[in-house]
């Protein structure tokens, strides 16, 4: 595997919050498309209109990220991100079983039944010497007990939740 720069990036609310009660995160979100500069992903399904800083953010993150991981949760929350991830990069799902009907030939969506260690091999042969980012917070508290994440990255977005989904601990947790 090549030497890679793994980090965990997720967009959070000002009191903490990646998802709220339900796992929903469109006010997590929002700041995607809230901008008036546009910002193309790999996927062309996808634009993205973001404030100049944002679009800077958001352009050094497609530029450097070469491979996702995430989990089987967001996997299913998501259906599949309709075939492919927003932006266009390659996916390995951490799974103890693979959905039915998948792997598609025609998704860049790998399915690792494994470990996160393996996922991670794997996902770091294809970004080469590109980052791989760690897209949930159950992934990224397991990579970081690991001691197998470099970098957090937090997109802090101005709303309050209350309640849901803390990056700071599993996803499965609740308060």
């Amino acid at each position: 595997m090549a030497q890679c720069k793994v980090l965990g990036n997720m967009s959070m609310s000002l009191d903490g919050y990646v998802a709220d009660p339900f796992d929903q995160a469109e006010h997590l979100l929002a700041w995607y498309g809230n901008g008036a500069v546009t910002v193309p992903s790999a996927d062309p399904r996808w634009v993205y209109w973001v404030s100049e800083a944002s679009a800077e953010h958001l352009r050094n993150a497609l530029i450097n990220v070469g491979a996702l991981i995430s989990g089987r949760r967001l996997f299913d929350l998501t259906r599949g991100w309709g075939g492919g991830h927003p932006i266009g990069l390659p996916v390995f799902v951490v799974t103890h079983t693979i959905p039915h009907g998948r792997p598609r030939p025609d998704a860049p969506i790998t399915f690792v039944t494994d470990d996160i260690e393996s996922a991670l091999a794997q996902a770091g042969t294809v970004a080469g010497d590109g980052q791989v980012a760690a897209a949930s917070a159950s992934l990224i508290q397991q990579y970081l007990n690991a001691g197998l994440l470099d970098e957090i990255r937090v997109d802090l977005v101005p709303v309050l939740l209350g309640k849901g989904v803390r990056l700071s601990t599993t996803s499965a947790a609740r308060r």
